[in-house]
């Protein structure tokens, strides 16, 4: 008897951890879903829009267009690492001047963040998941918006972000030729193969970028799935304790997360679904994502360390942007809460007409901007 019941213990104890391998399994499966299809998405994207991007990027004189052609740019190729990494190369080159570029960066701080935005309308088929989603989607939005609009004349008459940057690339005493703009990404190395693989069999970038999109929704349902399966009950709780239970703890996942993926894309994204499910609130999110905005400019800035200066000064320039956002934002409960109830009352106006979800995507970040760029020219 005592040995049946010694063997039931050690059985439930193999039960208890191939489980948890089946589950960690899953895990990976459905976040290398996710990755291919991004990495799909901006091979596609990128290769369909960067002329272009580069075209537009040369008419960059206006800072209030530069900042639109860094929008519809980012917006066009669902890169911002590519837009910075263009103008960059431009800066360093003369072709436009650092200020220039640093009206381009803000832009696509903006643009970058439709990613969360066109997974969020996965869920248009559930009015209660898609305002919640929604508003996870654009509350990302909403925080660069602002943060924009506050620090937009602050550079354009005080130079505080190119004022910032030159004087702490001074002190680096950084010199050097024009920069290597390639930006190592360890997280796609493993797929890379693979999507230059797919894009090579079936030689279409617009057909690429249709599977891209396709796989990206197909990743994310399967994520919001088996992410109720396992959240709910106590595991919910824990989660919600050891990452989401204060907004100093939340904007350090969020750094920490995007810093060790390198993208922001990721950590925002996958924050939708959760927001969605309602494994956690959208307060308490939002603070994540502030840390996901500064966790995206560790790579750039390690990779121009060692560059020129136009490169040093502008990796910079994009953690000085983000950084003042998170020092408006994160330590105020009540400021904070402000892009929260935005959010809210949006995701819940979008809820009542769906159509007004896709209006918003298409003129915040394509038909503006393009009309915009157009008429100044």
């Amino acid at each position: 008897m005592r040995k049946t019941i010694k063997e039931s213990l050690v059985y439930s104890e193999n039960m208890i951890v191939f489980t948890w391998i089946v589950r960690i399994s899953l895990i990976i499966s459905i976040i290398f879903i996710f990755l291919l299809a991004i990495d799909l998405m901006i091979n596609a994207l990128s290769s369909i829009g960067l002329g272009a991007a580069q075209e537009l990027i040369k008419i960059a004189e206006i800072p209030f267009i530069s900042l639109f052609i860094g929008l519809l740019t980012t917006a066009l190729i669902q890169s911002s690492s590519t837009v910075t990494s263009i103008a960059v190369a431009m800066v360093a080159s003369g072709t436009i001047s650092l200020n220039m570029g640093i009206f381009v960066i803000m832009g696509a701080n903006i643009g970058t963040t439709l990613t969360s935005d066109i997974i969020s309308l996965s869920y248009i088929t559930s009015k209660s998941k898609f305002r919640l989603a929604l508003s996870a989607g654009v509350i990302h939005d909403f925080f660069n918006i602002f943060t924009t609009i506050i620090i937009f004349p602050l550079e354009y008459y005080y130079k505080i972000l190119s004022g910032s940057a030159m004087y702490i690339t001074k002190i680096l005493g950084v010199q050097g030729p024009t920069p290597d703009m390639v930006v190592s990404k360890p997280v796609y190395s493993i797929i890379k193969p693979l999507t230059l693989g797919i894009a090579d069999l079936i030689n279409n970038d617009w057909i690429v970028a249709v599977i891209g999109i396709l796989l990206l929704f197909t990743a994310i349902k399967l994520f919001s799935t088996y992410s109720y399966k396992l959240l709910i009950g106590k595991s919910k709780d824990k989660m919600k304790s050891y990452i989401f239970s204060n907004p100093f703890k939340s904007f350090s996942w969020g750094l920490l997360f995007t810093g060790a993926l390198q993208s922001s894309s990721i950590t925002t994204s996958l924050s939708v679904p959760l927001v969605a499910t309602q494994k956690v609130s959208l307060s308490s999110v939002f603070p994540f994502i502030m840390g996901a905005n500064i966790g995206t400019t560790i790579t750039a800035l390690l990779a121009a360390i060692f560059k020129s200066e136009a490169a040093v000064s502008l990796a910079i320039t994009h953690l000085v942007f983000n950084f003042i956002g998170v020092l408006i934002f994160l330590p105020y409960a009540k400021v904070r809460s402000f892009p929260v109830y935005l959010a809210r009352r949006f995701g819940l106006l979008a809820s009542d007409n769906r159509l007004i979800g896709f209006f918003y995507i298409i003129l915040t970040f394509f038909l503006i901007p393009f009309l915009l760029i157009y008429l100044s020219r």
